[in-house]
């Protein structure tokens, strides 16, 4: 994002990256193993996390990250200088003092084309969050114990629902936000629901508190999604008068109209050029990837290309369905964009005239994506396939992992998980039905084979497999 925005930041594979308010390193330790050339530092104020995440370090054998525990409060120059820092879930969750010393740490330590990711609740969406905070803490009012708390006051969200009308809007709302809150684990909504620190901020006082420190707002951490009512022009026009060609303004306007609850913010220094229309130049510095599949699609002659989410696009543009079949051909990998630039010219879809533009409507759509670094994955599925140490120590502990990509895979099947710790990059096929089958005896060597292509196709489409 800092790139299409006309910044210069350090590399991805030569940078220093830091994480306030890391917790065990769940985020920084598979960036860390994931580009090795790359420095990486974190820093928690509780002392059990950064130990596991220490344990997990040293598992790997990683030399290039360093997790220890200190106070934010504390936190200073010392620590040297950083070409992205990252503050997740930390500002709306602290007071004023630690809110205050986020920012200006990230104005002392930020490089001179750094980027700074802070994540925070927001409003007009956080007064949702809020209601119901209050009303879980009021049916938990007396409990003495957490975890009793955390259902306690699921428990009365529960009964204020059931005790309104089965056709009111705010109880579909309230139904909504519980389904939300039920999907996540205990130890985060006791974090977010019951802590008595929640100050979701506005984002005009965001920007301005950043601002204060030297800061200055680049963008949000992705293009908007394709239904966001900042691409439907007659809404677009009249929020731009009355935003009077105030940028932030119009952002604080469009939220309203989002009812957003939650930004993943990123500020850069405030002496730096910020470029709004995507300079061509830039966008060459990039590589684009799709994970779409092709199929025939509905109207005749186009051909309909689909996520794995089950987002479907047509087109019957031959250079944007040949740049997708391309694109699909080569996942996970990326093709940078200046190689595919004589191909899109060819298909009348040149940078300088409508191509940039073409790239960044596929990218709103969700159809690309843009990658500013080339992560080491395998090219194929190989003879004795090897998943990254990293995805396999989580897939030990839990039914997901962490790709090579900086996804998380999702495999609740057993079969799944034991396959995804065999591969060490040494058993071949037959290695791998023998292993299979003294876990799971049951099971038919012929189903255990199927099995095991499958699993393979979703580890190397994951982005699980490395080179």
């Amino acid at each position: 994002m800092a790139i299409l925005h006309g910044l210069s930041p350090a590399a991805v594979e030569s940078s220093r990256v830091l994480e306030v308010a890391c917790g065990d390193g769940a985020n920084l330790v598979p960036m860390a193993y994931a580009v090795p050339s790359a420095e990486f530092v974190g820093f928690d104020l509780a002392h059990a996390p950064v130990e596991r995440g220490q344990q997990r370090i040293g598992e790997l054998g990683l030399r290039n990250i360093r997790l220890f525990q200190a106070d934010l409060l504390a936190a200073d120059r010392e620590l040297g200088q950083f070409d992205f820092i990252i503050a997740h879930g930390l500002y709306a969750w602290a007071p004023e003092p630690v809110r205050d010393r986020l920012l200006a740490l990230c104005s002392e330590l930020l490089a001179g084309h750094g980027v700074a990711f802070i994540s925070y609740n927001t409003m007009p969406g956080g007064h949702v969050r809020t209601m119901l905070r209050e009303m879980m803490q009021l049916g938990a009012e007396g409990v003495d114990s957490l975890e009793e708390q955390v259902r306690a006051g699921l428990q009365f969200l529960h009964f204020v629902c059931e005790a309104r009308p089965a056709d009111d809007p705010l109880r579909a709302m309230m139904e909504n936000q519980l389904q939300r809150i039920e999907n996540r684990s205990l130890a985060a909504t006791r974090h977010d629901e019951m802590s008595e620190c929640y100050h979701p901020a506005r984002f005009l006082d965001f920007v301005h508190h950043a601002r204060r420190h030297g800061l200055q707002y680049l963008c949000e951490s992705g293009l908007p999604g394709p239904n966001d009512p900042c691409y439907r022009e007659p809404v677009q026009k009249a929020l731009e008068e009355m935003a009077e060609g105030d940028l932030l303004k119009l952002e604080q306007l469009l939220d309203c109209l989002r009812m957003r609850g939650y930004r993943e913010t990123l500020l850069c220094r405030a002496e730096r050029a910020v470029r709004r229309d995507f300079p061509v130049e830039q966008l060459r510095r990039l590589s684009i990837a799709s994970p779409a599949a092709a199929e025939p699609g509905k109207a005749p002659g186009a051909t309909a290309f689909v996520l794995p989410g089950g987002i479907r696009m047509e087109s019957n543009h031959p250079g944007v369905t040949a740049l997708l079949r391309e694109l699909a051909d080569a996942w996970p990998h990326a093709i940078a964009v200046s190689k595919l630039e004589p191909r899109l010219a060819e298909a009348g879809l040149g940078l300088e005239q409508d191509g940039a533009a073409w790239l960044i409507r596929l990218a709103i759509a969700k159809m690309i994506e843009l990658r500013a670094w080339s992560p080491p994955l395998a090219h194929g599925i190989t003879e004795r396939p090897r998943a990254s140490a990293c995805s396999r120590q989580e897939g030990a502990m839990r039914g997901r992992a962490t790709t090579l990509l900086h996804t998380t895979a999702v495999f609740e099947d057993a079969k799944a998980r034991h396959l995804l710790g065999l591969l060490d990059g040494t058993r071949d096929r037959s290695d791998l039905i023998t292993a299979m089958s003294r876990e799971f005896p049951d099971e038919p060597p012929a189903e255990l084979a199927e099995g095991i292509e499958r699993g393979l196709g979703f580890f190397q489409a994951a982005g699980m497999l490395e080179s």
